[in-house]
């Protein structure tokens, strides 16, 4: 996202949305893959590589790890993602880096397979892996009983904190805000991910908010900033991303 300039500058409440889980999913008839892969990944965790690769995005701490270096001829395995997520997923010198770009990476490793990413809208991935387009969606995903009725889930690699962000004059003060009744407000998210699902169930459905959908986090912030909606609910990490070229 474009900085918007310092006329309208944002902030995270302090009070967390939700906390969850996110792990990778897989097509329900490939059963064979899933095992593979989270036995990679299980290994993953418990050598700290899957915690070093988190503390490099989130944290700042470099690692000296190196993934996907000799790669010729291996058999591909492909990952479906939707890159506008920092620090999970985003874009660098044209190439998608961050967190599921890493943890991928190193599981294709452990499998012996190369790796390669494709980007997609978010609410295209489970859809990709279940007609074999992609071999796995890792997006920031967690886990829920719809997704679980399309797709089976793989051990969990990160903590994931769904947030709101409002603007710096706004008058939510706290999460409870959105639940008191006293004003339907206009929430964004971004189309088909956790923060969608949580203000659909949680507010609109119970007729104390409005939705508005958009492609991209991104998106849903500049409509924050334009005035479009009243808070953004997403997960932390991008949350803080956001925030922090908003204002600056």
């Amino acid at each position: 996202m474009a900085s918007c300039g310092a006329d309208v500058q944002l902030k995270i409440l302090d009070s967390e949305y939700a906390v969850e889980d996110y792990a990778i999913c897989v097509a329900k008839d490939n059963e064979e893959f899933l095992t593979e892969v989270n036995a990679a990944l299980e290994e993953l965790i418990a050598d700290g590589t899957v915690q070093k690769i988190v503390d490099k995005y989130i944290n700042g701490v470099e690692h000296d790890l190196v993934f996907q270096e000799n790669t010729d001829g291996l058999e591909v395995i492909k990952m479906g993602t939707n890159a506008e997520f920092p620090p999970y997923e985003f874009y660098t010198n044209n190439e998608i880096v961050g967190i599921d770009a890493e943890v991928a990476a190193a599981i294709a490793d452990k499998l012996g397979k190369k790796l390669e990413i494709e980007d997609m809208a978010f609410d295209s991935i489970i859809t990709a892996v279940q007609t074999g387009k992609v071999d796995f969606g890792m997006a920031g995903m967690t886990v829920t009983e719809d997704r679980l009725e399309n797709v089976n889930f793989t051990t969990s690699y990160a903590q994931g904190v769904q947030v709101v962000i409002v603007r710096e004059d706004s008058d939510i003060t706290s999460v409870d805000d959105l639940f008191a009744g006293e004003k339907i407000y206009k929430i964004g998210v971004q189309t088909a991910t956790t923060g969608d699902l949580y203000a659909t169930w949680d507010l609109e459905d119970e007729g104390l908010a409005e939705v508005s959908r958009y492609n991209k986090g991104a998106d849903a912030v500049a409509a924050l900033v334009s005035g479009k909606v009243d808070c953004v609910i997403i997960d932390n990490e991008p949350a803080k991303e956001f925030v922090a070229v908003n204002n600056d």
